[in-house]
């Protein structure tokens, strides 16, 4: 507690340069062109903006109208759809609108407008930005004489580290990069499922935490429109102005109020420095920035000061204050106070002097000294009393195992916050239930010095439960020092400054520590403390009560135990608030909590060191010793009638007998309505459900709606010939029927009868699929195999009409790959709730005009990345582990053919690749030149490739023959190395120095990576455990780590080759493919990101992606390095053999080809 505390309040500055702020910017040219900048901000379209025009203008509200929120709750549900729970208290809505770039030509002058909503919850927050889905205007301003794309995403600024005056930039998230094409992409892509619309979750905790972007990047059905179509707002019209486009969340609303089933607090709409009476359009924006409600500086988890409270008055509200409270109405609502003889804010108040009592549960993760592993438990009980009228509180925990139970006693504070809320109050000071009430949420972090481990408190403290009992919920991750079972831990006493502030309170302190070991040596420690506290208030309170904005919070007699037998924790303390400054120290007892007063009173203080004892509301007696008033024996009728009263330590609780319930005061029993639900019992007068449907609407009532495809006032319905209407389309032909219709197409024609087209030729699935359709029954279809057994199986084809890969019967719930033919892909099927992975075998519909040819395009000199994609390969240079992404281009074009896996030869410069459409494998030179066919024959699905520069070897996967074969790498003598216990091999590596293969197969039964000597000798299962899918597979002879992607258990891993030292390097990727290592990064195909992903091993996260230009599946990978490793094995000279010289581990051995021409020798050596 010493020094001067970090500020924690800021005011949230909305800057007309496109970008939300959390402290007061730096001038234009310290940020401009120079992101990252040193202060935390939201980008959503900054640059060099001008609204000087009278016409470009800046609004900007806080909103918590239902439907407000509703909508806000949709964009996030539908970019987060695994995510539950979405509930937005309030939404922070900011529109730029019409802003031109500054210098702009006013003749030609382009605008663009944009929306930034932040939604804030109890427990995280999403920004959402809207772009213009008729696409952005300009996409770069001038900055310092040049054009620089503006730039969206999010910036810490620069962050001061803990307990030291260095800082450093903390995290940079773009939305957007460099490249204008980037930019425009804002409008066109998604990550939410709708064009233009950006979700991002920025904040779970008080702290900083990760960026976590929408996982919907394709377009919703919805969505298939035209570019430059807008879906409409049907709540709120936007104003119709030639300039204007189209946004999601109108600037401001109209003035007609919404019906809720609660009257809300209307939303309050702010331009940038002048607020109008609308629909009056604002004045122009003038000045750069205007602050606006406090929110935290902590990265960008906002707290909203609006509290739920409304513009209501007491008359509707009242039994929204504590039964001890007295409700007051303001200007602007109303707030609730405690009445005398009672404390808290008004939600929550309790007796004075009366002990208080507090139950929870414990859940925590919790690493104990060098212990890799964690210790876990969960709704462990916590309970505590306080003696409110001496400030001193117990807290203990349950079934605390003994491995964790010694090192948790020097963590005292963490029932600390216990007694801070029910501390002795010193004159002037307030403890924090007095201020707070029983509901907010505590986050603290710990840090342990010398060993810097860190533990982390998470607390949500929920109130007064029917018990008058408060209640919260505990949460311990982190590691803890190990302190020696047997030992004693001593807290010194302490003082812990708390600073105020409107919603959110913060602390930090240093506290030291002796740990007394069973040998009878004594350790001093010291740990570090910093937390954050958070609440909801009444705005209208501040007018009326001023609280001290910083107060000393003094500690001691602190006790701390753990009882191994009964594992219990146990903690006691006596705390007192007071002021920061040193003075001469209280005398008056009911201060220094010296008064003998019975547990159940309050001291009054008098004169000097007089003072009187007052019990508690509810108890009666002297002050030394006080008795519960047994309120309902003395007032038989205090519950008024059809209730009983139940007597409670100093209160009593009214509970309505059964048939009756509590009336909107809270007080008075009235009977339950008697309802009836006609629509259910079918006593009501609607029209026959054939043709009207009844809804109940409550009470007794209800009302008749006719069907769809029906007129009436639900009495009576008559139907609509729609065929009339010329609902169907020309060429097709109408039959009305009751309550409906149905469109067919003419003869010649096909469509669903509201869209028709002349009949194209079928294609063989679209053939197979209709003669299963119009035949009759027989159960059969030989051309499938093997055939289902239950129901009919239909094959399922694609938009162009060739099969689907996947195909799937759902009567009996099985999947299957299927070739370009229909076949089944043997040994790919599935069973229920699992959908195989498959490779599209078919062949890819010619483009429309010339065919390019398969000519190679001659790559620079240096280090790429090659990768594949259906009809090309291309290749991203790199610049030492950065991708070069605006000189990736295409490197190899193969019309109709799917291009699988990707090696490449680095003693002659040679890429080889496999195709599945042909199938063949094939080689073409970097510098350019012909594609040179090597294998065309015996081929199904080749998908796995790899090389050996040194022994001239090439080795690939089959994963429908089940097999891996070995050849030269100009073709020539293959043979079969393994073709049993196979399944669905894929990926394939080399290890030309140790004369090693390693392959996965993603056999989903039983999936494996497996190595063997080059030679097929020495055959060894490496991983069965923890895996899913094992895609992708690589080796890094340098670090000699083999590492994979996994598209089931959705990791990247590495290990060494002898199975040792398996770690993961990322978690949480999505649908990866292959992966190749370069350096310290491994570089890795996703097929649902459609992209390439850049790892740092070093570092353990992703640093960077390529979009490919052209969207679609990404396959095989490789690296081109600019040197051959420096390496030998014996089959260098093909180590005189005859045919085949195929490496092994201290060794090689001459093999023959499984086809021989002339005299072969083998021979191992």
């Amino acid at each position: 507690g010493e020094g001067s505390l970090e500020h924690v309040f800021i005011a949230t500055i909305i800057n007309t340069n496109g970008f939300l702020a959390v402290e007061e910017p730096k001038v234009e040219s310290e940020y401009l062109g120079k992101m990252p900048a040193s202060f935390g901000m939201i980008a959503a379209f900054l640059g060099d903006l001008d609204n000087s025009d009278g016409v470009g203008k800046v609004y900007y509200r806080q909103d918590s109208r239902p439907s407000v929120l509703l909508r806000t709750t949709d964009h996030i549900s539908q970019a987060f759809p695994q995510d539950d729970e979405i509930k937005p208290t309030h939404a922070l809505i900011i529109t730029w609108e019409n802003m031109a770039a500054h210098g702009a030509p006013g003749s030609a002058l382009k605008k663009n407008t944009f929306q930034l909503v932040v939604a804030s919850m109890a427990s995280a927050s999403y920004a959402i930005l809207f772009y213009p889905r008729e696409g952005l205007q300009y996409i770069s301003t001038p900055v310092a004489g040049q054009s620089e794309p503006v730039h969206a995403g999010f910036s810490q600024g620069l962050v001061q580290a803990w307990f030291s005056w260095s800082s450093s930039q903390g995290p940079y998230y773009r939305i957007a990069t460099d490249d204008e094409a980037s930019v425009r992409q804002l409008s066109k892509e998604t990550n939410s499922g709708r064009r233009g619309v950006w979700v991002y979750e920025i904040g779970t905790s008080p702290f900083f935490s990760s960026i976590s972007p929408g996982q919907v990047t394709n377009l919703s059905p919805e969505e298939g429109v035209a570019v430059g179509q807008v879906e409409p707002v049907p709540e709120f019209p936007p104003r119709t102005t030639g300039e204007q486009q189209e946004i999601e969340f109108p600037p401001y609303e109209r003035e007609e109020e919404e019906e809720t089933p609660e009257p809300e607090l209307p939303p309050t709409v702010y331009p940038v420095q002048y607020q109008p009476r609308y629909p009056v359009v604002p004045e122009p924006i003038h000045t750069f920035f205007s602050k606006i409600v406090l929110f935290q500086k902590i990265w960008f988890v906002f707290f909203s000061a609006v509290f739920a409270y409304n513009s209501e008055t007491c008359a509707s509200n009242r039994q929204r204050c504590s039964s001890f409270a007295d409700c007051k109405d303001y200007t602007n609502g109303y707030c609730c106070h405690c009445r005398p003889g009672f404390y808290g804010n008004g939600k929550d108040c309790v007796a004075e002097g009366k002990p208080q009592r507090m139950n929870g549960k414990v859940n925590g993760r919790v690493f104990v000294g060098n212990s890799p592993s964690p210790l876990e438990f969960s709704n462990n009980d916590l309970h505590s009393y306080v003696v409110a009228n001496d400030g001193r509180a117990y807290v203990a925990i349950s079934t605390i195992p003994a491995g964790l139970g010694p090192s948790l006693q020097p963590l005292s504070s963490l029932g600390g916050v216990i007694g801070w809320a029910f501390a002795l109050e010193q004159p002037g000071y307030e403890n924090g239930f007095s201020i707070i009430g029983g509901v907010f949420s505590r986050q603290a972090e710990v840090t342990f010095l010398p060993g810097n481990e860190r533990l982390t408190i998470k607390q949500e403290f929920k109130g007064i439960d029917e018990h008058d009992h408060l209640v919260v919920s505990t949460e311990l991750e982190g590691r803890l020092p190990e302190v020696p079972h047997g030992s004693t831990v001593q807290i010194d006493p302490y003082k812990e400054l708390y600073q105020y502030g409107s919603n959110l309170i913060t602390s930090s302190s240093k506290r030291d520590y002796t740990v007394s070991l069973p040998d009878g040596s004594v350790q001093t420690k010291t740990y570090q403390w910093r937390q954050t506290i958070t609440y909801q208030s009444c705005p209208n309170d501040e007018a009326v009560r001023a609280v001290q904005p910083t107060q000393q919070l003094s500690v001691d007699q602190i006790f701390v135990m753990y009882d191994s037998g009964n594992q219990l924790i146990r903690y006691a303390m006596s705390n007192k608030i007071g002021s920061i400054h040193s003075g001469p120290p209280e005398q008056n007892p009911c201060f220094t909590g010296r008064h003998g007063c019975d547990t159940n009173a309050a001291c009054r203080p008098g004169e000097g060191v007089q003072f009187t004892c007052e019990c508690s509301t509810g108890f009666t007696g002297d002050g030394r010793q006080c008795y519960d008033i047994d309120e309902c024996r003395e007032t038989p009728e205090i519950c008024g009638s059809h209730a009983i009263c139940n007597n409670q330590p100093g209160t009593f609780r009214c509970e309505c007998v059964d048939g009756f319930q509590f009336a909107s005061n809270g007080k008075t029993c009235v009977e339950v309505d008697r309802l009836i639900d006609h629509c259910q019992r079918g006593t009501n007068n609607c029209d026959i459900p054939e043709r009207a449907y009844c809804t109940y609407t409550g009470a007794s009532a209800y009302v008749c709606s006719c069907l769809s495809g029906f007129v009436g006032d639900g009495h009576t319905c008559q139907d609509i010939d729609e065929c009339e209407q010329g609902r169907c389309h020309r060429d097709a032909v109408c039959y009305n029927s009751q309550g409906s219709f149905t469109c067919q197409c003419r003869p010649g024609f096909h469509g669903d009868g509201f869209q028709c087209a002349r009949e194209l030729e079928k294609t063989q699935c679209e053939r197979d699929r209709e003669s299963i359709q119009v035949s009759s029954n027989t159960g059969s279809f030989s051309f499938f195999r093997p055939r289902p057994a239950v129901s009919q199986y239909v094959p399922t084809c694609d938009q162009h009409g060739a099969y689907e890969p996947t195909q799937c019967h759902s009567s009996i719930g099985q999947c299957w790959c299927v070739d370009g033919n229909g076949q089944e892909v043997p040994n790919t099927r599935t069973g229920p709730g699992q959908r195989p992975l498959c490779i599209d075998q078919g062949v890819i519909p010619p483009p429309i005009g010339p065919t390019t040819r398969p000519d190679v395009s001659p790559v620079a000199p240096g280090t790429h990345l090659l990768f594949a994609q259906s009809g090309k390969i291309e290749h991203i240079p790199l610049d030492g582990y950065s991708m070069n992404k605006g000189e990736a281009k295409a490197l190899l074009h193969l019309p109709v053919r799917v291009a699988i896996a990707v090696a490449y030869d680095c003693v002659e410069k040679m890429v080889y690749w496999t195709d599945i459409t042909g199938p063949s494998i094939s080689k073409a030179s970097l510098e350019g030149g012909d594609i040179i066919s090597l294998i065309t024959t015996d081929l199904e699905s080749p998908e796995g490739l790899a090389i050996d520069y040194l022994a001239r070897l090439m080795f690939w996967t089959d994963s429908m023959k089940d097999r891996i074969e070995v050849a030269k790498l100009d073709g020539s003598q293959r043979r079969v190395l393994f073709d049993t216990d196979l399944v669905n091999p894929r990926p394939i590596v080399a290890d030309p120095s140790y004369g090693r293969v390693y392959w996965a197969d993603w056999n989903r039964d039983g999936p494996k990576i497996e190595m063997s000597n080059m030679d097929g000798t020495d055959r060894t299962v490496l991983v069965k455990d923890d895996l899913g899918l094992p895609n992708g597979l690589t080796y890094d002879p340098e670090s000699q780590q083999l590492c994979w992607a996994d598209a089931g258990t959705r990791k990247v891993q590495c290990m060494d080759p002898n199975g040792r030292n398996r770690r993961t390097i990322v978690e949480g990727i999505q649908y990866p493919f292959a992966i190749v290592s370069h350096g310290r990064n491994l570089y890795y195909t996703d097929w649902r990101r459609e992209a390439v992903v850049a790892v740092d091993r070093t570092t353990d996260r992703e640093t960077d992606e390529f979009l490919p230009q052209k969207r679609s599946r990404v396959y095989g990978i490789a690296t081109t390095p600019t040197q051959c490793p420096q390496a030998y094995n014996y089959c260098s000279n093909n180590g005189g053999c005859s045919h085949l010289c195929l490496p092994r581990r201290g060794g090689f051995t001459c093999r023959c080809p499984d086809v021989v021409n002339g005299g072969c020798v083998e021979r191992n050596l």
